[in-house]
């Protein structure tokens, strides 16, 4: 008989740990924060890059760092294997030209999804760097995609799925 088990991996606490430790580490390798965009992946990194970027801007005592929203389903390479399915729109707040980018998702998986997020990235300017901060990295990557920032390493099945909320962490996979 086939089941499916979930686990817990990271706690709430935890995940805003992880929050807070991504917004130092943002201010330490871009100390002058004035040129910083912080763009969130539709839907999974929206809520992500909102915290961040009210935490960067607590940590550096100011309000310059701006935070947007990008949708990737438009860029996508897998348009023949699943419909495609608008989340929400693009938001970015500024021309992207110069700035640096810190762009931010829930789970990095692939590398696939950071691919169409990068093609969208350009149509808004282009960007004098473009960082990538991570909540899971969980491993089995097709692209030659790194994050610079990340939460937490877990390393997953391919099969398994992973759920990332401000609730904390969670492995859902297939057992025996």
């Amino acid at each position: 008989m086939v089941s499916t088990r979930s686990v817990a991996v990271m706690s709430a606490d935890d995940v805003s740990r992880a929050i807070t430790r991504i917004a130092h580490e943002i201010v330490e390798r871009n100390p002058d924060c004035a040129d910083v965009v912080i763009v969130g992946m539709q839907t999974g990194g929206t809520w992500i890059a909102e915290r961040l970027t009210v935490l960067v801007n607590r940590i550096t005592q100011s309000d310059s760092v701006q935070c947007g929203a990008v949708d990737i389903a438009m860029y996508r390479d897998d348009f023949s294997l699943r419909p495609v399915v608008l989340s929400a729109p693009t938001d970015i707040p500024c021309d992207l030209t110069g700035k640096t980018v810190v762009l931010v998702d829930d789970v990095l998986f692939t590398g696939r999804t950071v691919r169409a997020a990068l093609e969208a990235l350009n149509d808004h300017g282009r960007p004098r760097a473009v960082q990538l901060a991570i909540m899971v990295d969980r491993g089995h990557r097709e692209l030659p995609i790194r994050p610079d920032y990340v939460g937490k390493n877990i390393p997953t099945q391919f099969s398994d799925e992973v759920t990332v909320g401000a609730a904390g962490v969670e492995i859902s996979g297939v057992g025996k």
